[in-house]
């Protein structure tokens, strides 16, 4: 996939009265974000909700200078706080908004200090479904002071309806019993572990903080619902026999606000190998606390033949663990039981490493 294909479709839907700067965007690409980046948290109300910036803090540490947190905060991803001056002072250049909040609004509080930071010369990257161009503050702010706004989460393409013909290559898809329980996580580090042994892989972004992260990809929950699917097919095209796609999971099956997500995942991604992920603290779907969050057994029952509609060759070959709310012992304890439970390769792969799970791979 090209880097700059992001672009694409933003240039015939605004053409004719695009802003300057957002025009400036589309002419430059997604990869022309400028680094290094202070991480905005505003005033995110819990971890989770800055999933954004932890993914980059995590996945690309040496883009990010550090966090700019309002009051009432509830998210620390572990970088210096920052005032917006000390991020100048630090370098950086681009404010990218690390909150994926429900909905995906910019509140009034945030726009005053997102202006603030276009006056001071930042640009600023956002993925939520709010657009920023959609801001008349913002836009003038960025017009008068030279600024430009990236928004990451528009479709690039014309995608295709999916056609469900079978692609050469082989795909793996994480899937999860709820949303944000590590899905992304388990990708990129199955991924990373198989370009160390020197196999062919590629990890494909589906969503805001995976585009960030690798600079391309679908922002798939910003696609209208009929050509979800077929994204995911443009996604994931035909390549070597030998060669693995890591499709970054979204939603959950199980999540009545974003199950479509998932399914179109899994048609148009015509996973050969799925990977089940499951945070094992949770006691309710996130955002739905009249949900209980389902077994890792109702996951595997529920996935494996919707899955093998579109392949039937799919296989669940292992099982992810977000364990990052356990302590070592406790985190081991139960990913040896959930190990013996589902007979499934288990571990958690960014704290224990993605051996386990590549290694399930072989023979697909």
């Amino acid at each position: 996939m090209p880097d700059d294909h992001v672009f694409r479709m933003m240039l015939r839907a605004l053409s004719g009265n695009v802003p300057a700067n957002i025009e400036s965007f589309i002419s430059r690409g997604l990869a022309m974000i400028q680094t290094p980046y202070l991480l905005f948290l505003g005033d995110a109300p819990d971890q989770l909700a800055a999933k954004v910036a932890q993914g980059i803090k995590d996945w690309r540490p040496e883009n990010a200078v550090g966090q700019f947190r309002m009051a009432g905060c509830g998210a620390d991803v572990g970088l210096a706080d920052m005032t917006l001056e000390e991020g100048i002072a630090a370098g950086a250049k681009t404010l990218v908004i690390g909150v994926a909040n429900r909905g995906g609004f910019i509140s009034d509080a945030w726009k005053e200090v997102l202006v603030k930071a276009l006056q001071m010369g930042y640009d600023i990257a956002s993925g939520l479904h709010n657009l920023l161009r959609d801001e008349d503050a913002l836009q003038a702010a960025a017009r008068v002071n030279g600024q430009t706004l990236f928004d990451v989460r528009i479709p690039s393409v014309a995608y295709p309806i999916a056609n469900g013909v079978k692609r050469t290559g082989k795909r793996c898809l994480a899937i999860g019993t709820d949303c944000s329980v590590g899905k992304m996580y388990t990708g990129l580090c199955m991924d990373a572990e198989m370009q160390k042994r020197g196999m062919k892989t590629t990890f494909r972004p589906t969503g805001q903080t995976g585009i960030l992260i690798t600079g391309g990809g679908v922002p798939l929950d910003a696609v209208i619902a009929d050509f979800m699917a077929g994204a995911v097919e443009y996604l994931t095209p035909d390549n070597d026999d030998d060669h693995w796609d890591h499709i970054e999971g979204q939603g959950s099956l199980f999540h009545v606000s974003y199950s479509g997500v998932t399914m179109a995942l899994i048609h148009g991604g015509q996973p050969d190998a799925l990977i089940l992920t499951h945070e094992p603290t949770r006691t309710h779907m996130r955002g739905l606390p009249d949900y209980d969050l389902p077994s890792l057994e109702a996951l595997r029952d529920m996935a494996l033949p919707i899955a093998r509609v579109a392949n039937p060759n799919c296989q669940i070959v292992g099982i992810a663990i977000n364990s990052s709310k356990l302590d070592d012992a406790a985190a081991a304890a139960y990913i040896a039981e959930v190990e013996g439970r589902m007979g499934l390769p288990t571990t958690d792969p960014f704290r224990f490493g993605a051996g386990k799970l590549v290694d399930a791979l072989d023979g697909l």
